[in-house]
């Protein structure tokens, strides 16, 4: 798996209602059109409740 920009997963983020979990911010981003590199950071992310935009940045770099 590729790392991808931070900056361009949050593009994609939103309308996500923090806190939530990897599911919501996966679906989220699919309905948001997100490429399928970004949905594969995504996916990889720990199955877990993230607080805001600055946790999944940091889950997907």
């Amino acid at each position: 798996m590729s790392q991808v920009n931070p900056i361009k997963v949050q593009k994609y983020l939103s309308g996500v209602d923090y806190p939530c979990d990897r599911d919501e911010i996966v679906q989220t981003a699919r309905e948001n059109g997100a490429s399928e590199d970004v949905i594969d950071a995504l996916e990889h992310m720990p199955d877990r409740t993230f607080n805001g935009p600055n946790a999944v940045s940091e889950a997907v770099s």
